[in-house]
């Protein structure tokens, strides 16, 4: 059968995936502000606006814990066509909502897909793609959960002008055809070389590095020396104890797990959620209403966009810890910039267009502020936190604990988005411009944490990085580790093949 080789290629069909997940934040946040959604759902009060919201990050979070185990046990491959299946089935759920606890269901669904695909996705394309652009490609994740955000926005934008129910049942019909798409490209997708080689399936896993790396040929160096790579891992992996959950807390596993949970819990409390599930939200209480509303939420999407996809060009040029550390600062100020804009310009109010869940709103030259800030905000995480935080989560881990430890990686970024999808319109209600000042202040916690606890992984191997890990060294010298992944393809060329150069290490060794 006909397999797919172009790792671009892959990743742009794979991270489908990815913008299932963005398809589902546009699918609420776009609906949550107009009459049709509210006057069929009863006016939803800010504590069950936040629950219908955070339904998807409940499901995500448990699709997420499992996605580990499945991927281990079927592939990488067929996991996600497993995940496409039920993505599909909670769309069609959705779509035929009648009732609140109908709309959660499906969106409970939907988030099993989605903690799958968001773990599962970013295993997959790190195990594909060669160490010197793994960040370009994994990034692209990112980027397809930012054009699933703004197509389905836009979408459902446009159904907005459609009366009734149908009006959000059409856009949330919609969605199940990405899903469809990817089910069938999977079809012509290669296995993970990596799972493979942990199946001991040797010559699969060395044809799919020859079609992925080779052009098909199996005797090139570069494919020989990822080939070794791939079996010093699969050895290192079989010679470990038994594999559990528990495993990931273990001596040698605490640092890895913490920097790869951490991540992901630092991305949401970082405020990324404010910016993408409740911008509609925050500019009711800058002034803005109705179609402009509307469409000034959907150019903070293509900022969001347009940043992340030009981040990828150069993302493998610059370190991750760069990225992750600069980008909470900038955050931290744009915070407080918003809190200092609405506490001295703003006032409390009863509603905003009618909407009690609002009580606080910005007046004058001040609301173009907070809007600019929201905007810059947007375009600063679209630049690090974002992509980066899905990259890095899907590098630190070794190869028997990868797809399990991103797994839980991805169920942490999910209980923390699942706990403040919740608590933003709460906390809009009750606590208003002080919300800002919280987020402020994670991100000052981050900046530290990332400086004194995060290895960089910028530039190497997947192997290499679990040498990083072996050395413990403190995090900030680590960007000073080279790759030599270069010279080992020269001692594959010079040596003739994988079996001379084991058989070289051997006589060392001894």
């Amino acid at each position: 059968m006909y397999r797919m080789s172009n790792i671009y290629v892959l990743a742009g069909y794979g991270t489908i995936g990815g913008a299932l997940f963005g398809f589902d934040i546009s699918s609420m946040s776009a609906w949550i502000g107009t009459d049709q959604y509210m006057e069929y759902f009863n006016h939803p009060n800010s504590n069950l606006q936040g629950g219908i919201t955070a339904s998807m990050s409940a499901g995500s979070f448990v699709g997420a814990l499992a996605a580990g185990f499945l991927s281990d046990k079927i592939g990488r491959r067929y996991s996600l066509m497993v995940a496409s299946v039920i993505w599909i089935i909670g769309s069609i759920i959705q779509l035929s909502a009648q009732n609140v606890a109908h709309l959660i269901a499906g969106r409970v669904i939907n988030g099993l897909c989605v903690g799958i695909t968001s773990s599962q996705v970013c295993v997959y394309l790190a195990e594909l793609a060669p160490g010197r652009i793994r960040g370009r490609i994994v990034g692209i994740q990112q980027c397809a959960i930012e054009w699933g955000i703004l197509i389905m926005y836009l979408m459902s934008y446009g159904c907005t002008f459609v009366d009734g129910p149908s009006s959000f049942r059409i856009a949330w019909g919609v969605q199940g055809i990405p899903a469809l798409i990817l089910l069938g490209a999977l079809f012509f997708f290669p296995e993970s070389p990596r799972w493979l080689g942990s199946k001991d399936r040797w010559e699969e896993c060395l044809d799919t590095l020859a079609l992925l790396h080779g052009k098909g040929d199996p005797t090139n160096p570069v494919v020989q020396a990822e080939y070794l790579e791939v079996r010093e891992a699969a050895r290192i992996a079989t010679e470990s104890k038994e594999l559990s959950v528990l495993g990931l807390f273990g001596p040698k596993m605490w640092r890895r797990t913490m920097c790869g949970t951490s991540v992901q819990m630092w991305q949401q409390l970082l405020g990324g959620n404010v910016a993408m599930y409740y911008i509609v939200y925050v500019f009711q209480m800058a002034g803005l209403d109705g179609n402009v509303n509307l469409y000034s939420s959907a150019i903070q999407y293509v900022i969001f966009l347009v940043t992340t996809g030009g981040m990828l060009f150069i993302i493998d040029r610059i370190g991750r810890r760069q990225l992750l550390i600069v980008g909470a600062i900038l955050c931290m100020a744009l915070h407080f910039s918003i809190a200092g804009l609405m506490a001295d310009y703003g006032g409390p109010v009863y509603s905003i267009d009618g909407d009690t869940n609002l009580r606080w709103q910005v007046h004058g030259p001040a609301s173009k502020g907070v809007i600019a800030c929201s905007y810059i905000f947007v375009g600063v995480y679209g630049l690090t936190w974002a992509p980066v935080g899905w990259i890095y989560a899907s590098e630190v881990y070794p190869l028997h604990y990868r797809a399990r430890g991103v797994g839980l990686s991805a169920a942490t970024n999910w209980a923390f988005n699942f706990a403040l999808a919740y608590f933003v319109p709460p906390a809009f209600t009750n606590i208003q411009w002080k919300t800002y000042i919280i987020f402020g202040v994670f991100c000052a916690a981050m900046t530290v944490h990332v400086f004194f606890t995060y290895p960089e992984t910028h530039g190497k191997t997947l192997e290499e990085i679990d040498l990083v890990f072996d050395r413990n060294l403190p995090a900030w010298k680590t960007a000073k580790i080279r790759s030599h992944f270069d010279e080992k393809v020269g001692a594959v060329a010079h040596k003739g093949g994988v079996e001379q150069v084991e058989n070289a290490g051997r006589k060392e060794s001894v």
